[in-house]
């Protein structure tokens, strides 16, 4: 079976120029700069989200992002990137009910 080529003959010679290393930059440093920064951007959009927490909840997580010197958004965006990534879990534990007899407890 043929496979299919997307370049035609112009854009073949400019691809392979490409990655000889053929190509010089006119670009300033300033302007490298801006455009790296287009493409770091572009590369870690983020998104706005609302959530909803006990006001007590908040006051913790404000104290602890002031504790370490960081906005607490960030602190609150750090910790779900962190679980994301496998390096913060989550205990889910179910309370025991107690049982009318003492010292059993009851699934």
């Amino acid at each position: 079976m043929k496979k299919t080529t997307y370049l035609d003959k112009d854009e073949r010679k400019m691809a392979e120029s490409l990655e000889k290393d053929e190509w010089i930059s006119d670009l300033d440093k300033k302007e490298k700069k801006q455009y790296e920064e287009y493409a770091r951007y572009s590369l870690n959009k983020q998104k706005r989200i609302n959530i909803r927490m006990s006001e007590r909840d908040l006051n913790k997580i404000r104290a602890k992002a002031i504790e370490e010197g960081i906005p607490y958004q960030s602190l609150i965006s750090m910790l779900i990137h962190k679980y994301n990534e496998g390096k913060l879990s989550v205990s889910m534990n179910r309370p025991i009910k107690k049982s009318g007899k003492r010292g059993l407890n009851a699934v």
